[in-house]
């Protein structure tokens, strides 16, 4: 076959089990190590480590972004194999075990070498595509002996399979009030330089308006989340609670949010929409929705699927 293996190429969660730098005594949290190992040990992230490592602490002291993302491999190889293309299916992530130097490394040493790969972001800039080939790259470049080879799927921020699942997982949460309700869709801010370089703000806007279309909704915003306050550059905006304040003045009176920025939930979705975002709402008087991610929703894998058959058939 073209490919003996998929890989899903996602970001990461911390999970119980301390990071290798401290050991089990002095260790300060599961948390506190993630964070850390994105922000950095500078003396002048420390503050933002121990903040956003508190988000975390509120939902449990972990995230369950791997295990949705195990879920998903599942729900893959099982659509795969309904489709008489039974590849191993595999996850890495950048920023927890399993690490994708890690998982790479298992691959090699079960014989796999040619390697389809899915970046589980759908919207493209360089710190949700470019870094994330650059780590499986280091991985790849690590293994010895005969080299592996990978390929990868084409964004997909408009496929119908996509947009059918996020759609249906609004209405499911809405319900009778979708028709009276303000629809915002949200992604991860970045700052706006990375957003002017590169079609991540397009991108999603697209994703948007396409979903918006197949619910029959002609009124709707799009809004950032989880920006970096300390950052000292400009990040896309408007930022999601400030949106809710502005709507708050126009007297709307019930929000749906949906994160089609994420794939899955985890702190950003769970604290920064469905913590802080909804208290805002309601200190204003609104009822906050949030719609589900797409996770391992049947549409979303089915296209997953079919993209892996046909790119697997080219």
């Amino acid at each position: 076959m073209k490919y003996d293996s998929v890989l899903l190429v996602a970001f990461g969660g911390p999970t119980p089990g301390c990071c290798k730098k401290y050991d089990t005594k002095n260790c300060p949290g599961e948390a506190y190590c993630f964070v850390e190992g994105i922000a950095g040990e500078a003396e002048s992230q420390k503050e933002r480590v121990k903040d956003i490592s508190s988000h975390y602490v509120q939902l449990g002291g972990f995230s369950p972004f791997n295990e949705l993302t195990f879920k998903q491999v599942k729900a893959l190889e099982n659509a795969l194999k309904e489709r008489n293309l039974p590849l191993p299916v595999f996850a890495g992530f950048r920023h927890w075990a399993p690490y994708l130097k890690e998982v790479i490394a298992d691959m090699a040493n079960q014989g796999h070498r040619k390697i389809l790969g899915i970046i589980m972001a759908p919207h493209q800039s360089k710190v949700s595509w470019e870094w994330y080939q650059l780590a499986v790259k280091k991985g790849i470049d690590a293994v010895e002996g005969d080299k592996l080879t990978i390929d990868y799927l084409e964004p997909w921020y408009t496929h119908k399979g996509y947009v059918s699942a996020i759609a249906e997982n609004i209405k499911s949460a809405c319900g009778d009030k979708l028709d009276r309700a303000e629809l915002v869709f949200t992604a991860h801010a970045i700052p706006q330089a990375a957003a002017d370089s590169s079609p991540y703000s397009q991108q999603f806007e697209k994703t948007g308006e396409a979903v918006a279309h197949e619910l029959g909704k002609t009124r709707f915003d799009f809004a950032y989340q989880s920006e970096v306050e300390t950052s000292t550059v400009p990040w896309t905006q408007p930022d999601i609670n400030d949106w809710l304040r502005a709507k708050k003045k126009e007297g709307v009176d019930t929000v749906v949010a949906s994160p089609i920025g994420f794939l899955c939930d985890h702190v950003e979705v769970l604290y920064d929409l469905d913590i802080e975002a909804k208290e805002i709402a309601d200190t204003g008087g609104i009822e906050f929705i949030r719609a589900g991610t797409v996770g391992d929703h049947p549409k979303f894998i089915s296209m997953l699927a079919e993209f892996v058959c046909e790119k697997a058939e080219m």
